[in-house]
């Protein structure tokens, strides 16, 4: 019953953001960046944190999560009012910045800080990590918010995400992670037939959704980094970060200004092949699913060898996009 509230509260939420959004228009207007050619409702990510805040409130009341924990979890609030007051009227990128520098500390600092991560073949310790831990987390936080830039996609990858890592580290915050987004993909996620669409998204997660998204997963990565643990979190979210990362290092070679926006990401540019928001994010649950299924039927002991795996699949699936569509 728990899970079903949080899943309707999504719902129900996303429809009235989505209202209040047309009615007060707060829409996505298209530019030369954009994947969608109609002006669209923002926002809708708002809906997402709402449920999962009162999930986390739920389990807190329970005594069901670590006091640590959940006070890190919370400190994406100043992302949440940022990234929302950004989706209404543009924020300076140091603004930006700032607030989840803030957050990032502070969230370390609840989780009681890192002073080691388990990679299997070797450890990691010392009082660096919590530096290296903080650009991480900031870094997750932008580059979920990267990858939101198509129908469906960020939303399933966070029900995706939030599903496997129930299952396999049995970590309940990711549940309600996953039905929180799922309530919101009823109205983000696209349909159609070919070509031809069936059905567009009626809004869109903005920075508030996809930034604090990041943000959540960055602290639930970190906060149980023993018996390669971190490998899991890497893998599900490895069409993310590793189409991030690629792509900025790609644009850095070039001597591109990094921090302009475009349209040069792997997904993106499977979408200007010819692709359907709806045939990407589809093929993006499919390998997320491979992933999850790789996982479950492999032991710690594996993890290392199953992460090294899954960074030749996407290497290669980064080949096969720039087949269809040059990284220019």
């Amino acid at each position: 019953m728990f899970y079903l509230i949080l899943f309707v509260l999504a719902f129900i939420a996303t429809y009235f953001i989505r209202h209040y959004a047309i009615k007060k228009s707060i829409m996505d207007v298209p530019n030369e960046r954009s994947s969608h050619t109609t002006p669209t409702p923002r926002g809708g990510g708002l809906a997402i944190i709402f449920s999962i805040y009162f999930g986390l409130i739920v389990l807190y009341i329970t005594s069901n999560i670590e006091s640590g924990l959940f006070f890190a979890l919370l400190c994406s609030i100043p992302i949440v009012i940022v990234s929302l007051i950004d989706d209404i009227i543009s924020l300076s990128s140091k603004l930006r910045f700032m607030a989840q520098l803030f957050s990032a500390i502070l969230a370390v600092y609840f989780l009681g800080g890192v002073s080691s991560i388990d990679f299997i073949l070797f450890n990691l310790e010392g009082w660096y990590l919590n530096i290296i831990v903080v650009v991480a987390i900031i870094w997750f936080t932008n580059l979920y918010n990267f990858l939101d830039g198509i129908d469906g996609y960020s939303g399933s990858q966070a029900v995706l995400t939030g599903t496997g890592s129930f299952i396999i580290l049995q970590n309940e915050i990711g549940l309600i992670i996953a039905l929180s987004s799922l309530g919101f993909l009823f109205f983000n996620f696209p349909l159609s037939i070919g070509k031809y669409y069936v059905k567009k998204a009626s809004i869109f997660m903005g920075d508030v959704g996809s930034a604090t998204l990041g943000f959540l997963f960055a602290i639930l990565c970190f906060s149980d980094t023993s018996g390669g643990n971190i490998y899991v979190w890497l893998i599900l979210l490895g069409l993310f970060w590793f189409d991030a990362t690629i792509t900025i290092i790609r644009r850095y070679k070039n001597k591109e200004n990094i921090t302009e926006a475009h349209k040069k990401h792997a997904y993106q540019r499977l979408t200007q092949s010819g692709w359907s928001h709806f045939k990407v994010s589809t093929s993006a649950i499919v390998l997320n699913i491979v992933f999850v299924v790789g996982l479950y039927f492999s032991s710690k002991d594996y993890y290392l060898y199953l992460f090294t795996i899954t960074i030749i699949i996407l290497y290669f699936l980064v080949k096969f996009i720039d087949s269809k569509k040059a990284f220019n």
